[in-house]
C-alpha cells in the first residue's frame, strides 16, 4: 500500500515487486507534477488577463481625456468641399480610433498652425511649408504619414498657369501685369514660386502691379478665369492630376482654358501629422488607421484623392529638411 504522510512524504513500505514502474510514474505524476501545471497554466492566464485588463483601461483612459479628436487640413479648396472630401473619411477614423473625429474647416494655413499650438487641433494635413513652419515655430506635432500619387510618387510640383489664349510665353512676359499666389504658407503656392522668381532676379512686390494671396488653390485657379489676375501660381502633378484637372473634372473650368508657362523641380509630398502630447496608444491608432485606410475603405480612401492617390506610407520629420531650409530662404527674401 501507499501512503502519503505529513508533509507529503510517501510511504512507500508495501510496495513490492509487483508494483510496476508505471504505475509509480503516473503517481509521481499526480502528486508532483499536476499540481505544478495547474498552478502554471493559472498563472499565464491570469497575466493574459492582466495584460487585456491594462490594455483597456490605458484606452479608456486616454479616451476621457479625448472624447473627440479634432482634424483640420490646411485648404486647397473652399469649406464645402473640404467638408464633402473628408466626410467619409473622418467617419472611418471614428470607427478604427474609437472615438469620434471632427473636422475643424479653417480659413488658412496659419490656422492649422495656431490650432496645433493651442492643442486644439490634434491630427493635421499639412502641405509641406506650413508643417515645416509650423516647426520652425516650435509647435510639437510629429508627421507618419505622406500622400502618395500613382506609380509611388512621393512629390509634386509648382507651376506658373495663364489663360490659353493669352500672349505669355514667360514670366519676364507679364512685368506690370497682376499675379496670384495661394497663401503665405503655401509650399507651391508661394513659397517655390518665390524662390524660382528669385532665380529669375524678379521682386514680385516691385515687378507686378499687384501680388493677390487668394486664400487657396481652386480660388487661385479661378482668379486667373475671371481674370482677376494675369498669371497664377498651383500645385501640380501630372497632365491627369492637379488641382486644375480637378476642378475641370467637376465642370468648374475648362482645363484646355490654361497653359503652363513654369514647372519647379519637384517638391516632397503633403503630410499628415499629430500631437506630441498625445497617449502612444492613441497615436498608434491613428497612424494604423492612416496606413490601412485604402484597404479598410478603399471608398473612403478614393474620396480624399479622387482616386487619384495611392494608400498613405510611413514618413519621419527628416523628408521635411529641405522644405524648412526653403522656408528660411523666403524668409529672408522679405527682410530684404
Amino acid at each position: 500500500m501507499i501512503k502519503v504522510g505529513l508533509h507529503g512524504a510517501i510511504q512507500c513500505g508495501d510496495l513490492n515487486e509487483s508494483t510496476t514502474p508505471g504505475f509509480v510514474t503516473e503517481l509521481f505524476f499526480h502528486i508532483f507534477v499536476g499540481p505544478f501545471m495547474m498552478i502554471n497554466r493559472r498563472i499565464v492566464l491570469a497575466l493574459a488577463a492582466s495584460s487585456v485588463l491594462a490594455v483597456s483601461a490605458q484606452a479608456q483612459d486616454w479616451k476621457a481625456k479625448y472624447p473627440e479628436l479634432v482634424f483640420a487640413v490646411a485648404p486647397a479648396e473652399n469649406a464645402a468641399q473640404v467638408s464633402e472630401r473628408y466626410k467619409d473619411f473622418l467617419a472611418y477614423l471614428s470607427k478604427e480610433i474609437g472615438v469620434p473625429v471632427k473636422l475643424r474647416v479653417v480659413g488658412d494655413y496659419a490656422a492649422v498652425i495656431e490650432g496645433q499650438r493651442a492643442e486644439q487641433i490634434h491630427i493635421a494635413g499639412y502641405g509641406p511649408a506650413s508643417y515645416a513652419r509650423a516647426r520652425m515655430i516650435g509647435i510639437k506635432t510629429t508627421p507618419f504619414a505622406i500622400e502618395v500619387f500613382k506609380g509611388g510618387v512621393k512629390g509634386y510640383y509648382a507651376v506658373f498657369y495663364v489663360k490659353a489664349n493669352s500672349p505669355y510665353k514667360t514670366i519676364a512676359d507679364l512685368k506690370g501685369k497682376n499675379l496670384g499666389l495661394v497663401d503665405p504658407n503655401s509650399t507651391s503656392g508661394n513659397n517655390v514660386p518665390r524662390l524660382a522668381m528669385h532665380g529669375m532676379k524678379i521682386n514680385p512686390e516691385e515687378y507686378f502691379s499687384k501680388v493677390v494671396y487668394t486664400g487657396s488653390h481652386v480660388n487661385a485657379v479661378m482668379a486667373l478665369n475671371q481674370g482677376t489676375v494675369d498669371v497664377a501660381a498651383n500645385w501640380w502633378n501630372n497632365d491627369t492630376d492637379s488641382e486644375l484637372v480637378r476642378m475641370a473634372d467637376k465642370g468648374m473650368v475648362k482645363k484646355e482654358d490654361f497653359r503652363i508657362i513654369f514647372k519647379s523641380e519637384q517638391i516632397v509630398n503633403p503630410t499628415v501629422a499629430y500631437l506630441d502630447s498625445l497617449p502612444d496608444d492613441l497615436k498608434k491608432r491613428i497612424e494604423q488607421a492612416y496606413l490601412n485606410a485604402a484597404q479598410k475603405d478603399k471608398a473612403a480612401f478614393d474620396k480624399l484623392s479622387d482616386g487619384k492617390n495611392e494608400p498613405f506610407q510611413t514618413v519621419t520629420h527628416e523628408a521635411y529638411l529641405p522644405v524648412i531650409e526653403l522656408n528660411k530662404f523666403v524668409d529672408s527674401l522679405r527682410k530684404r
